[in-house]
């Protein structure tokens, strides 16, 4: 059997309890907040990475 060496399932379980132990003390607002925060550093990323992808030749 081969053994797998990378388990998505386990990978997302790992992120909840993490996300989970950062925000269990925040109240309603402190938690929109932290989404907020969360989505605007991924948007961000994801702007560089776009950026510096070299652009594909003219067809």
């Amino acid at each position: 059997m081969k053994k797998k060496k990378f388990d998505c399932v386990e990978m997302m379980h790992r992120a909840g309890q993490k996300i989970d132990q950062e925000t269990k003390n925040l109240t309603f607002q402190q938690k929109v907040a932290y989404w907020r925060r969360k989505s605007e550093e991924a948007a961000r990323r994801q702007a560089q990475r776009i950026k510096a992808q070299k652009p594909s030749p003219a067809a």
